[in-house]
């Protein structure tokens, strides 16, 4: 596994409202989670918690309670409530149309799942574990003697590109994950809770 260093990443460095966060992060920052004020409607928000010496950052963003993805279209949505926060371009496996059946089929899976595992330290730029294979999915591969497969992830880009950054733009290139721009990855990371609802249609 290649031990990364996401923040140093100077192409995060050069997106607008992203570089004051990368630098919190790396002096130790944390997200913490706060509601609105009492006078006005209750919303959870994410802020970034001051690490020492941290410079001033004024940042405070909704916290999505969960994520749509619709295949057909490329497109995750962070919502909260009926309400879309954010809305990003996604990559898809390899074989992207139909549900993930077997492991091998480079299909991204269908379905209702939660987010699982975080890992920062992936071969990709951060990653989310999604809650694939379900009971559904494990009863399908049962039924016809395979195996279930598993690890899908939202994930960012390759720590170690093989292909040049238009490949991964204009193309579909995963084994069946969700793959988006590292500073798309960025928000969802901060803007995601553990647990939280993943609905991805076809």
């Amino acid at each position: 596994m290649c031990l990364y260093n996401p923040f140093t990443d100077m192409r995060l460095l050069k997106i607008p409202a992203l570089s004051s966060m990368l630098a919190w992060t790396a002096l130790g920052a944390a997200p913490a989670v706060h509601a609105a004020d009492a006078s006005s409607t209750q919303v959870e928000r994410v802020s970034l918690t001051a690490a020492p010496n941290a410079p001033a950052l004024d940042s405070s963003l909704p916290l999505a309670d969960r994520i749509l993805v619709r295949k057909s279209e490329r497109r995750l949505f962070l919502l909260r409530g009926s309400s879309v926060l954010r809305s990003y371009h996604v990559a898809l496996g390899l074989n992207p149309v139909g549900q993930k059946e077997r492991s091998g089929d480079f299909r991204t899976p269908e379905g209702n799942y939660v987010l699982a595992r975080r890992n920062p330290r992936s071969d990709y730029f951060l990653s989310i574990e999604v809650s694939y294979p379900n009971e559904k999915d494990l009863r399908r591969a049962r039924r016809n003697h395979w195996n279930a497969g598993g690890s899908i992830m939202l994930h960012g880009m390759p720590n170690q590109p093989r292909m040049g950054p238009e490949y991964y733009e204009r193309n579909d290139w995963t084994d069946g994950c969700i793959a988006l721009s590292d500073a798309d990855m960025l928000e969802i990371w901060l803007l995601s809770r553990d647990s939280m609802p993943i609905e991805i249609l076809p």
